[in-house]
């Protein structure tokens, strides 16, 4: 057998009669004994830190205590994503 190789641009289109086909199989059917299964979990990252995760942002405004804002500002631009972060682990350890 050949070994066919297409790019997006020379891909044919997907058929109504093969995604009829792919619908018919059941979960059931599927062979999975050549995929290993996952044990060691501790590299997991949460989907919401995924690069491709972009959360929507919204514009807010709130008066913070003098100390916490100068604490935030210490290391230079970017405060208000490090505070964007904190409130994240917060949220995450609450859940």
């Amino acid at each position: 057998m050949a070994i066919v190789r297409h790019t997006l641009e020379t891909l044919p289109p997907v058929s109504k009669k093969d995604l009829d086909r792919v619908d018919a199989i059941r979960d059931e059917d599927i062979d999975y004994s050549d995929i290993p299964e996952i044990t060691d979990f501790s590299k997991f990252r949460p989907w919401e830190h995924r690069q491709m995760f972009k959360p929507v942002k919204v514009a807010v405004t709130c008066k913070l205590d003098a100390d916490v804002v100068a604490w935030l500002k210490q290391n230079g631009k970017g405060y208000q994503t490090r505070m964007n972060a904190i409130l994240r682990q917060v949220m995450v350890q609450a859940q």
